[in-house]
């Protein structure tokens, strides 16, 4: 059974700066759900708010795991994670001096992920042929790419139900981004996971995108059915083409 996410009239900040103002957004069953918007309008924040890192002064964040509903506001990030939710965090945030394996191997963490880490790790290796091949090289001493593709990996060792995603395509070279984006299209396929995705680049996120919101100064510019929606948008058109 899939996993969704409701997150209502949440606000956040840190310390005397607020920097979301209301939000609410709602990523369905089998969904993957993009979360657009430039630097610094409040993207990873809400991310941090889902999984824990941030504590909410206001508002609702509910995720539902194979049919029961949690709260995640107040719990601890290690719970979250322990229910089948999965972060795949901005800069990748590897240990660049343990290997590829041993990084994969600190993603199964959760007990329920610790019961499948050899099908896991198959699944793993299978998907990412390269971290096979370098499974003994130190992951500070990959590719950019290569990286990314650990930080997913690592991310599914924890078999997850709700994958959240922060910036995948930050610090890559354009070919690299759209390998990066179709693996998580082919993830979500496979595995049938529940996506959010949050994402400055808009032109590799809405080609997996079922749908998608527009954050702007914190606040939600837009919510767009259709990726065909997002593109049609004025709000888009604006922030991205610099069309009036």
């Amino acid at each position: 059974m899939a996993s969704s996410l409701i997150i209502e009239g949440l606000q956040a900040g840190y310390g005397a700066v607020r920097v979301l103002h209301g939000i609410s957004i709602a990523v369905r069953e089998g969904e993957t759900v993009a979360l657009l918007g430039t630097n610094g309008n409040g993207k990873s924040t809400l991310i941090k708010c889902v999984t824990g890192q941030v504590r909410p002064t206001a508002g609702k964040v509910v995720a539902t795991i194979d049919g029961q509903q949690y709260d995640l506001v107040g719990r601890a990030t290690e719970e979250i994670v322990d229910l089948g939710i999965a972060l795949v965090p901005e800069g990748r945030r590897l240990f660049p001096k343990l290997t590829v394996e041993e990084n994969l191997l600190l993603g199964a963490f959760r007990p329920k992920a610790r019961q499948e880490i050899d099908k896991n790790l198959a699944f793993c290796y299978k998907t990412f042929p390269r971290l096979n091949e370098r499974r003994t090289q130190l992951a500070g001493s990959m590719s950019g790419g290569e990286q990314q593709m650990l930080a997913i990996g690592r991310a599914l060792m924890s078999a997850p139900k709700l994958l959240v995603i922060d910036e995948p395509s930050v610090g890559l070279a354009p070919i690299l981004v759209a390998r990066v984006i179709e693996s998580i299209a082919e993830l979500k396929a496979a595995l049938g996971l529940t996506v959010l995705m949050a994402e400055q680049n808009f032109h590799q996120a809405i080609r997996i995108a079922d749908r998608g919101y527009v954050l702007v100064h914190g606040e939600i510019a837009l919510s767009a059915n259709t990726p065909e929606e997002l593109k049609q948008s004025d709000v888009v058109r604006k922030l991205y083409l610099g069309i009036d």
